[in-house]
């Protein structure tokens, strides 16, 4: 079954350019292009929408806010939002993430890197180029006060589960959690599946927020 993606951007040309590029894809469809947030909550509830790959800053409704408005909607719970950033101007990507985005890619990506990313999106696992998210992850949220509700919900993690959500806060994939642990992949995933649910994370991304915020991982580290 192929990967349904709505483009947002208000440039023509570069959802036309991210068009071609993902209709000559295997395994994955382009379902429609908006030009705005509100265009893009409407096709999002008309349609069937896997993957939505949001522009940020757009007039009328911004992308954070269509992010909010999708990720917020219970009928809508199976749509993931891809952000489209310029990682060294966007200084909306916290913003984003606390509004449901699953992860966020450059717009001078690679070809191939984006269309990796749509999929790593669609199979639920939203923590994109471990490095950069680290490290804009940190930036970020360097600037925010600890949110109050994160750490008493850390005290229900037990002491493996802390371990792992630290090494996926640091950027590590669960293979190298499992490297450097000692323990199986499966064993790796299932401890980070199980601290998501009792953070209530939404995916992988929201899980690294939480650590962030509840004090368990510094940016210092």
């Amino acid at each position: 079954m192929s990967i349904r993606v709505l483009l947002v951007d208000d440039q023509a040309l570069l959802r036309g350019t991210f068009r071609i590029l993902l209709e000559a894809t295997p395994g994955i469809e382009v379902v429609g292009e908006a030009c705005d947030g509100s265009d893009a909550v409407d096709q999002v509830r008309s349609q069937p929408t896997d993957v939505v790959l949001m522009d940020i800053r757009m007039p009328g409704l911004d992308g954070i806010e269509a992010t909010r408005i999708i990720t917020g909607d219970e009928a809508l719970a199976g749509v993931k939002v891809l952000i489209l950033t310029t990682f060294e101007t966007d200084e909306y990507v916290a913003d984003a993430l606390h509004a449901g985005a699953s992860g966020f890619v450059g717009k001078g990506i690679h070809p191939q890197e984006l269309i990796d990313a749509i999929r790593t999106i669609a199979a639920g696992d939203a923590l994109l180029s471990p490095a950069a998210t680290r490290s804009l992850i940190q930036r970020f949220l360097a600037r925010r006060p600890p949110a109050r509700h994160a750490a008493p919900m850390l005290e229900s993690l037990t002491g493996r589960e802390r371990e792992v959500v630290m090494l996926a806060a640091t950027g590590l994939s669960n293979d190298e959690i499992a490297e450097h642990l000692g323990i199986s992949v499966l064993t790796a995933k299932t401890h980070v599946n199980r601290a998501m649910v009792k953070l209530r994370a939404r995916d992988r991304a929201h899980l690294v927020i939480a650590a962030y915020e509840g004090g368990l991982v510094h940016p210092s580290q």
